[in-house]
């Protein structure tokens, strides 16, 4: 079994064999345990957006509940993986090394940091993603390219790029090759006790 914490309701890891979802309404900060983790935890107060969403709306940056908090105790209490934005601010005020472009990094808490581009695994945008893992066996190999996509994540991407803009569901969804990737990472990751 794999927990799947802070994703959508009827999202890509609902109606899965073996994957228990903790959305919004079970509130996936009370994961007791004992499962290895997939956690997604909510980004909007720590991405590169996160001055814009303070600005226009008043919600402090890193405030967040303590959901990123929450989601980092678990997965490296029962193993598993947690993912986020490249370059969030969540990292560093978690103690996080900022991974580099290529490859797996070890932390001092016995954990790896590695980035992807969830380009590579179907998403139409390049995606760039902060993985954190923690695990008894080794992180696995990845797909280190970095696909342009087609599209690009937001509206207010001010890098002069003519693509297409994602919607915020479009840009927000987790590819299923990439999803299933995460399980794998997680079934990997056991914890023995």
């Amino acid at each position: 079994m794999i927990a799947a914490l802070f994703v959508a309701k009827g999202g890509c890891y609902f109606g899965l064999d073996g994957v228990d979802p903790w959305n919004e309404e079970r509130d996936a900060r009370l994961y007791p345990g004992p499962y290895p983790v997939v956690a997604h935890p909510p980004c909007e107060r720590w991405c590169m957006l996160a001055g814009l969403v303070e600005h226009r709306w008043g919600h402090k940056k890193g405030d967040d509940g303590g959901t990123f908090a929450s989601a980092l105790a678990s997965v490296r209490k029962w193993g598993g993986v947690l993912e986020h934005p490249a370059y969030t601010a969540a990292w560093a005020a978690h103690g996080l090394p900022e991974p580099g472009t290529y490859g797996w990094q070890r932390d001092l808490f016995g954990g790896w940091t590695c980035q992807v581009a969830q380009s590579a695994y179907g998403h139409l945008a390049q995606k760039l993603t902060w993985l954190y893992y923690v695990g008894n066996a080794p992180p696995p190999a990845m797909r280190w390219e970095t696909p342009a996509g087609t599209h690009k994540v937001s509206r207010f991407d001010d890098t002069g790029s003519s693509q297409p803009a994602l919607t915020k569901k479009q840009a927000k969804a987790t590819p299923p090759e990439f999803r299933d990737l995460m399980l794998s990472i997680a079934k990997s990751a056991r914890i023995e006790k």
